[in-house]
């Protein structure tokens, strides 16, 4: 397995890196990582619905849109990412297995003294608050799982850059994300900073993982990655996208995450749909978008069209009755 901990912390050249490495690298990879001050936004989530554009403006805080689904998160240089880039195991993978990728992670916590712990669907945990969200994205037999860990971040740009939906949390006791989240360096016994950290967690993964090496990005791949940045992760499209003007917009939680679905309407006929979240997927959610165009706008038709695809691939963790219930 290849190991790569790198210095550049430009947010879009790091998650076009990831990109690369993910479609062009056949052997596993492990990397660490990290952003100056940027929004990372999932890949179908409503960007501008995710974002505090104001706050956004005034620090200069960089939007990308990653690969993978699930939630926005904040990024600053007191927080360390994570990528786990492997060749899918034949009848062993499943969706959304983040719990076994972080193990590695939670040991060395464990070993500093930090009792973290996994829990509910992608979250690392110290004393019931969140340090860690997850994330997964599968392009053919690889499969990209990466998260963050919150090690000395300024809080109060969390707080305030990321607007805060109030259907996530609709069914907890805490009245804010304030509770909810944590910095790693509040629970070890030993001070060390985030760049310790890093060296402390690579060690472990090259220790426990048979085969790994070191890996430095070569001039040929900054090359390729400065050009994906350039073509994609650089751009307004990609990042901010064209919308439509939606006539109906609803939205619903379920166990398998948040859903906002965006339709035009005329003459009862759907014309464009657009769907956003943080739901975890393996097919392409456009794929569902397409199969909705041109449908009558009721939930017979609805139904019939979903049951042309195997929706479980779509939105992993959410029923059909889920969906449909939610939009209408």
């Amino acid at each position: 397995m290849y190991c790569i901990a790198h210095e550049f912390t430009d947010p879009a050249f790091n998650l076009a890196a990831e990109e690369y490495v993910l479609k062009n690298f056949t052997e596993n990879c492990f990397m660490l990582w990290r952003n100056e001050n940027a929004i990372i936004v999932g890949q179908h989530q409503n960007t501008l619905a995710e974002i505090n554009i104001e706050y956004v403006k005034e620090k200069n805080i960089t939007v990308i849109r990653r690969l993978s689904g699930g939630g926005a998160v904040f990024h600053d240089l007191g927080n360390l990412n994570f990528t786990f880039i492997m060749n899918a195991r034949e009848g062993k993978e499943k969706i959304a297995d983040f719990k076994s990728y972080t193990i590695p992670i939670l040991e060395v916590l464990q070993k500093l003294g930090a009792d973290a712990k996994f829990e509910g669907r992608n979250d690392l945990t110290i004393e019931g608050k969140k340090f860690s969200g997850n994330a997964e994205h599968i392009f053919k037999n690889r499969i990209l799982r990466h998260g963050t860990l919150l090690f000395s971040s300024v809080m109060n740009d969390l707080h305030l850059a990321l607007k805060i939906n109030p259907l996530k949390y609709q069914d907890k006791a805490v009245k804010s994300v304030r509770s909810r989240v944590t910095n790693i360096s509040e629970h070890l016994p030993q001070k060390i900073d985030v760049l310790q950290f890093r060296d402390i967690i690579m060690e472990h993964i090259m220790e426990n993982f048979e085969g790994s090496k070191r890996y430095e990005f070569t001039p040929e791949d900054i090359a390729a990655i400065e050009k994906l940045v350039k073509e994609k992760y650089g751009t307004w499209d990609w990042n901010f996208g064209h919308s439509p003007k939606y006539d109906v917009q609803k939205a619903f939680k379920s166990e398998g995450g948040f859903v906002e679905v965006h339709l035009n309407v005329h003459k009862g006929v759907i014309n464009d749909v657009k769907i956003f979240g943080d739901f975890f997927n393996k097919y392409d959610i456009q794929v569902v978008e397409n199969l909705l165009k041109q449908t009558p706008h009721n939930e017979q038709a609805i139904r019939e069209k979903l049951s042309q695809i195997n929706f479980s691939e779509y939105f992993h963790n959410i029923s059909v009755d889920e969906f449909v219930g939610g939009i209408f």
